[in-house]
């Protein structure tokens, strides 16, 4: 069984290893390299990385359209999390098209965040699905599914492993029968739908005064690892990396301060404890050391009308 991978970020890996357990890999596909840092040096994609590791050819297109010649002879081209969308000329070309792992219970959460929307949402359930890929943004036939719930403090980027494993999971069981033409799907619920859209920074910037308790800890759950939660403060920008619930009476809304060995965050409803943060232009450090840096005295976080350019 000759397949092909298209895939690009850490989270792509677990099924690229998968999917070289039970079949042939003729090639790897993955976005080119980009510059990172202040450097600007150039970095290799994870799944680059991965697949050269293990001796496998891979080709940085820059129109995934380049590789159709490459694909003839494949039986099926798996897709995870490459980042570009594929044109419909190159989905006939394996012999039985492109299937993707997808981080969520389809049709809910088509689109670029899945995992991120599910938290922001407060979704309790989520899962993977393998799906076949046709014209549409994530609208195939689902071939296989699994679920999994919500941790009520975990964060986009730990649910995202979860989810990767899970997703290479499908793939060690199903991908035998999808190559054999054994797989059929079924079709999406359209009363199902909902989309979830790339994430820009201004999503993940937080005002206590306007926002809840609730609010504040999905945020700051969902956007870790990227963007990062953000405030801003008079010391400028301050990411918020893990908080929790306080069950405390804390400090006025806006306001941060150290009450008890604890570092509470006031909201619009009831307050947040902080647990780790990052300053700007500083590392990542646990809160109760960035109010010792203050010696103590309480942060105020600026509202909207406070943020630069506004």
């Amino acid at each position: 069984m000759r397949t092909a991978f298209f895939g690009t970020p850490q989270e792509a890996v677990p099924s690229l290893d998968a999917l070289r357990e039970v079949s042939e890999v003729a090639f790897v596909v993955t976005r080119p390299d980009r510059p990172r840092g202040r450097s600007g040096r150039s970095v290799a994609p994870p799944v680059k990385s991965a697949a050269l590791a293990a001796g496998l050819g891979v080709l940085q297109p820059a129109h995934p359209a380049d590789v159709a010649g490459d694909l003839e002879g494949c039986s099926v081209a798996v897709v995870v999390a490459y980042g570009r969308i594929l044109p419909a000329s190159l989905l006939s070309v394996p012999d039985h098209g492109f299937v993707n792992v997808h981080f969520s219970l389809l049709p809910r959460w088509r689109g670029a965040s899945p995992v991120v929307r599910a938290i922001l949402a407060g979704d309790e359930l989520t899962g993977v699905t393998l799906m076949r890929v046709d014209e549409g943004l994530d609208t195939g036939p689902i071939l296989a599914s699994a679920s999994t719930a919500i941790g009520g403090e975990e964060s986009a980027g730990e649910l995202t492993a979860r989810l990767a494993a899970m997703g290479a999971d499908l793939i060690r069981t199903h991908l035998r029968a999808i190559a054999d033409g054994e797989a059929t799907g079924v079709p999406q619920d359209p009363d199902g739908v909902t989309h979830a859209g790339r994430i820009h920074s201004d999503e993940a910037f937080i005002d206590p005064r306007r926002h809840g308790t609730v609010a504040t800890g999905r945020a700051v759950r969902a956007f870790n690892p990227r963007p990062g939660a953000w405030g801003l403060t008079e010391e400028g920008r301050i990411k918020l990396w893990r908080a929790r619930p306080a069950s405390v009476e804390g400090p006025p809304s806006g306001v941060a301060e150290k009450r008890g060995g604890r570092v509470l965050l006031g909201c619009r409803d009831g307050s947040v404890e902080l647990l780790e943060v990052q300053p700007q232009g500083r590392p990542a450090m646990a809160a109760a050391a960035w109010m010792n840096g203050r010696r103590g005295a309480p942060a105020e976080f600026l509202p909207a009308s406070g943020r630069p350019g506004r």
